[in-house]
């Protein structure tokens, strides 16, 4: 199939600063729960999308340094050099397939407590942690804004030698860079703070610094959002963010916008439909040249097309859709819609980062597996055999089974015992909000539709007989699980109601039977399903009380980003919400609850009650045809599993995970003692520097910086004899005094090691000759030094990076001799009195005294 020439707008390229990107798919940063921890899982995971067609594929929030610590959040991080091996993975597989890859430089702020790297965190002023972890920033000085600048600098270099196209300087969810602008959070009274100008600086610094840094290499993108606070949904309350935004228009290469409400920018299908963000995006284009990208779960290529030619934006910015299909852009490019895996917006990927493990999909579930298990979402080996298979039930595991056993080219029969097909989910697409998931059968049947080899057979309850008499080769049972009627109280299963006296659970909700009285939902699921329920009843005019035992409304929704919401729906429809406390009993006419804490008891008046607790495994099928070899699976003809809720009940993506895992596993040789790869670092595998090797490149490196210090003293000498004031010329006199000073530190190390530097007389005339070539006035002078002397830094850095332990002492102190010289220039730069003194600082220790480690 050909694309649809409405859509080629999607692919034309688009010139980002220095680079472009071949189409306007753009997988904006989002978090994986890999990181830094697990960069062969990203690496994969990102390469897919590459292979799918998407033009820039973009890392999750990147730690410039370890004050900025988001664990059990799992960040990626460029700390060290260590971090652009680990990038270089990604960025690699990202290149091969022709796409552009990009870095998120993250500065955490109140919104991380350090609890791992226990460095203090920082942020505009003292405030507390933004999450909830009993920790305070300190509020930054001048030099720990230096520091900041320094750090970011470095981390972009360290990004554009990973291999990276585009680098990020963020400046918004409420990270440190965020509270910098805001009017409310900023209450400095220094340059930094106080006017629209000043609170703007810090961004500014780092956008023309991080140009400055890699600019002629890679793009320079900036997240922004568009809004100054939350609002009501669609009505943007924007503060100065247009003024704001107009003072850096035209600074960076590409803008990526979002919004003050991440629950709505981030928000779940249930509350938020497709392109929520287009209302406050409409001023955005009108204001700078450069290109745009937003979000908003965009699914319809045609939704797509209708953002940029209606000029909201430039690129068609993704996170979820690019997690549920990563093969979204092909497939609009090879006009083969009708089999793009729609993103049903569960924000099941979210909770990867929420519980700091690596991503899933309910609509992908070899999301995250690419590495550990080399699953792909569009190829499938082929069949280990010519065998038959039969799945019993077709809910999201039993669908999934068949379709990933068609995709390798088994023969395959899957029964459903009744008409509708999707088992759960069409039943839960059918409450308030949920529609949405009607999306996991609706793909999954549609491929079942195009495969003459697999066979689907409704209204088809079969027996342990029927399996038997079907002589398939492999049986997959997936017949789901019951809602309970009981409640788990940490030990057993007990009932809650007084013998005779019915209670209704959400399967009674789901077929019709509905509640004509006051009603107590019981929440022990903490999931989406009490409330969905819950409101369903409202819906009828009957008066609802939502109880849980936990101490909030939908606990573990909290992990999808939909708990905020959820609570306040229930408000506002006015259901009473009554938080730790669990069901004791129910009578048929009231409820009696009891405190989670304090065991004491109230009644509630009820008429019914809905349990929305735990599910039973349908699986006496399973059991049945087991008891024919009396619990020997071994005597089976066939091999025998069951799959999803049948065999553990849990959310749909786990369910969609079985039955791909079930196809996946079928007619393969699975080790289960070590069922999947680990993705760690390998402790055995050190480097020489390590070791206490001292490496060619060490010993190279070391003896260059040493003859620079030399070539130093005589460039400053040089420079001071051309000033046109004493002050300047003392100041200049004094940095050459300082580079003597570090080569007298380091001159140990280099006959330590055995080696020669060249003539000094042929150091110095270099120094003389690199004066003469550049400023000749102070204030030139000065200004140039504060652009370049930066990126030694990391020079230094790198050299400390190769070293043997033993010699870092000195090393650090000769990296400590670039930091004062920067501090001063600074200073002197700000008109500060006191310029030279980190210079003399520096200087008051004895030479003698270094390096003794």
């Amino acid at each position: 199939m050909t694309r649809d020439p409405r859509y080629d707008i999607l692919f034309d390229p688009l010139k980002i600063g220095p680079v472009t990107t071949r189409n306007r798919f753009y997988q904006v940063p989002h978090c994986t729960g890999m990181g830094h921890l697990r960069p062969r899982t990203l690496a994969a995971m990102r390469g897919v999308k590459a292979q799918g067609g998407w033009g820039v594929i973009c890392t999750e929030y990147n730690s410039i340094h370890p004050s900025s610590d988001d664990l059990p959040g799992v960040s990626a991080s460029l700390w060290d050099d260590s971090d652009i091996r680990a990038h270089s993975a990604m960025t690699d597989m990202v290149h091969e397939h022709g796409s552009l890859a990009g870095a998120e430089l993250w500065v955490s702020g109140a919104r991380s407590a350090n609890l791992y790297t226990r460095e203090v965190p920082m942020d505009v002023t003292s405030m507390p942690n933004a999450v909830g972890h009993p920790f305070q920033t300190r509020a930054m000085d001048k030099t720990d804004i230096r520091n900041l600048r320094r750090w970011h600098r470095k981390a972009a270099l360290r990004a554009r030698d990973a291999g990276f196209d585009i680098v990020y300087v963020y400046a918004t969810h409420g990270y440190l860079l965020a509270n910098f602008l805001d009017p409310r959070a900023n209450t400095r009274s220094d340059e930094y703070g106080g006017s629209l100008e000043n609170r703007v600086r810090l961004v500014r610094e780092l956008i023309e610094e991080t140009k400055d840094a890699v600019g002629d290499r890679c793009g320079v993108a900036v997240r922004f959002k568009a809004d100054e606070t939350i609002g009501a949904d669609g009505a943007p309350e924007y503060g100065e963010r247009h003024e704001m935004f107009e003072m850096l228009a035209e600074l960076p290469d590409l803008w990526d916008i979002n919004i003050a409400d991440y629950s709505l920018e981030m928000g779940v299908s249930r509350f938020t439909q497709e392109g929520s963000l287009e209302p406050y995006m409409s001023w955005v284009k009108s204001r700078t040249t450069k290109p745009v990208v937003t979000v908003g779960r965009y699914t319809s290529p045609d939704a797509m097309v209708g953002l940029i030619k209606r000029g909201v934006a430039d690129l068609i910015g993704a996170a979820r859709p690019s997690i549920a299909d990563p093969y979204l852009p092909k497939k609009v490019e090879e006009g083969r819609l009708e089999d793009i895996r729609e993103c049903i917006g569960c924000n099941i990927c979210y909770s990867g980062d929420s519980t700091g493990t690596p991503i899933r999909c309910t609509q992908n579930p070899t999301m995250g597996e690419e590495w550990r298990k080399g699953w792909h979402p569009e190829k499938a080996p082929a069949q280990g055999s010519d065998g038959q298979v039969l799945i019993v039930g077709a809910g999201p595991a039993g669908l999934e089974a068949a379709r990933a056993l068609g995709a390798r080219g088994y023969n395959v029969m899957l029964s459903e015992a009744t008409r509708e097909l999707g088992g759960r989910v069409t039943r839960e697409a059918s409450l308030p909000g949920m529609s949405a998931y009607i999306r996991v059968r609706d793909y999954r049947v549609g491929q079942l539709d195009k495969m003459p080899h697999v066979e689907v057979f409704r209204e088809s309850r079969l027996t342990a007989q029927d399996v038997f008499d079907v002589g398939a080769d492999h049986v997959g049972i997936a017949t789901g699980a019951t809602w309970r009627r009981d409640r788990f109280d940490g030990k057993a299963y007990v009932s809650v109601a007084a013998e005779g006296v019915p209670v209704l659970t959400p399967d009674d909700i789901m077929d019709g039977t509905l509640p004509d009285g006051p009603t107590v939902v019981f929440d022990g699921d903490n999931y989406y399903m009490a409330s969905v329920i819950a409101e369903r009843i409202r819906q009828t005019g009957v008066h609802v009380t939502y109880v849980t035992e936990e101490d909030s409304v939908s606990a573990w929704a909290g992990m999808t980003s939909e708990r905020w919401r959820i609570r306040s729906r229930l408000i506002e429809l006015g259901i009473e919400i009554v938080t730790a406390h669990s069901l004791s009993t129910f009578d048929g006419a009231a409820a009696t609850l009891a405190c989670s804490y304090s065991g004491k008891t109230q009644e509630i008046a009820a008429t019914n009650a809905v349990l929305v607790t735990q599910r039973q495994q349908n699986d006496t099928l399973y059991r049945e045809i087991l008891d024919r070899v009396e619990g020997d699976a071994t005597r089976l003809h066939f091999t025998l599993r069951r799959i999803g809720d049948c065999d553990a009940p849990a959310i749909v993506a786990a369910a969609v995970y079985a039955g791909h895992r079930f196809a996946m596993e079928t007619d393969a040789e699975i080790d289960i003692d070590v069922p999947l790869k680990h993705d760690r670092v390998d402790v055995g595998a050190l480097p020489p520097s390590k070791l206490g090797v001292a490496t060619p490149a060490y010993l190279e490196t070391l003896q260059l910086y040493y003859e620079e210090e030399i070539a130093g003293e005589a460039y400053f000498l040089a420079l001071a004899a051309r000033v046109d004031t004493p002050e300047a010329a003392a100041h200049l006199r004094l940095l050459a005094e300082v580079e003597r000073h570090c080569a007298a530190i380091v001159a140990p190390l280099l006959a330590k090691h055995g080696l020669t530097p060249r003539p000094t007389p042929l150091l110095v005339d270099e120094g003389r000759a690199d004066a003469d070539k550049g400023p000749q006035t102070y204030k030139e002078m000065i200004a140039y030094m504060r652009m370049t002397f930066p990126a030694y830094i990391d020079d230094f850095e790198r050299l400390e990076s190769l070293a043997p332990a033993e010699d870092l002492a000195v090393l650090k102190r000769m990296t400590e001799h670039e930091v004062v010289a920067i501090e001063f220039l600074e200073r002197e730069a700000s008109g500060a009195a006191n310029s030279a003194e980190p210079l003399s600082r520096f200087l008051s220790t004895p030479v003698g005294t270094l390096g003794a480690a």
